[in-house]
């Protein structure tokens, strides 16, 4: 098989989302019938985590478990790494011993550098830039509830991070539209978010104005990580880009909402919007286990006839 990584959303086409989308459905339907599946016995995840984590490590610690592979977790301060290693030869010895890395950290950069001395696949786990799991993870879930997600508005409420950006690679590749609303000076910078086709993407000074029409409607922490020093600023900053039960009447009667969790009550959502009808979080958490483990079996394996 070809080497492939998972870098960036737009590493895959369209035709590859819907072949890991199917298998996922299957995976997850074995899955909620108690039957094992197990393709990976003999093969070994390393993760390793510069950023701390909840919903990457169980659901890929727990994927790798399922389909009956191993896992070994490494965290950089307790490692070579956290002295100062360089990462070319940190990659060129772990892809010795393992079958596939899940790495989470900071710069892009680094998962770039990593991955071009890789023998095997790496995978985003997220960085500052990118989480093209999670985004994944999200667009199965909307599938799941609403069915195809083309010609469809997504509305993203708050700070243009990693996940924000990730939304915007996806609509080019899935064929919808993306209203972003963010505070002055925190707007979405295309460079960064790796996208030249604007085509599908529109900012917006007032949220209430980008909510409206929706078809789902989702945000992410006012304070990502690694800018805790931020948080009182922008907690004054992003006052008005709450999404409550007011924003959500002006979206559509019927659309979702999502959060890449966790989530901060009472700042970047209600607790009436994440508890409520239609937040479907719980659900698009779940997911992050079934795709992660779709995309794995994909990139070991290619594509299956099962």
């Amino acid at each position: 098989m070809e080497l492939r990584h998972y870098l960036q959303f737009k590493d895959f086409t369209l035709d590859e989302y819907d072949y890991v989308f199917a298998r996922t459905r299957w995976i997850k339907d074995k899955f909620k019938r108690y039957e094992p599946y197990q393709p990976l016995v003999d093969r070994t995840l390393a993760m390793v985590f510069e950023k701390h984590s909840t919903r990457t490590r169980v659901s890929f610690e727990a994927g790798m478990n399922q389909l009956g592979g191993s896992v070994i977790t490494l965290m950089t301060r307790d490692t070579q790494m956290g002295r100062g290693e360089p990462i070319e030869d940190v990659a060129r010895v772990i892809s010795r011993m393992v079958d596939i890395i899940m790495i989470r950290t900071f710069e892009q950069r680094i998962i770039e550098r990593f991955s071009e001395y890789s023998r095997v696949p790496v995978i985003n786990g997220l960085t500052n830039e990118y989480h093209p799991c999670q985004i994944m993870g999200d667009i199965y879930t909307y599938i799941e509830h609403r069915g195809s997600i083309r010609g469809k508005t997504v509305t993203w409420i708050g700070d243009s991070n990693n996940v924000c950006n990730t939304w915007l690679q996806a609509a080019t590749i899935f064929d919808f539209n993306v209203h972003v609303s963010t505070p002055p000076g925190y707007e979405v910078e295309p460079e960064r978010a790796g996208i030249y086709d604007t085509s599908h993407f529109e900012s917006f000074t007032d949220p209430l104005e980008a909510v409206r029409g929706a078809d789902l409607v989702t945000t992410d922490v006012w304070t990502s990580m690694g800018m805790e020093a931020e948080d009182a600023e922008r907690k004054h900053d992003f006052e008005d880009w709450q999404v409550d039960a007011e924003m959500m009447r002006l979206a559509k009667s019927d659309a979702l909402f999502m959060h890449c969790l966790p989530a901060h009550r009472g700042e970047e959502v209600a607790t009436e919007v994440i508890d409520g009808p239609q937040s479907v979080v719980w659900d698009e958490a779940e997911n992050r286990l079934h795709v992660q483990k779709a995309l794995m079996e994909y990139l070991l394996l290619g594509r299956t006839i099962i």
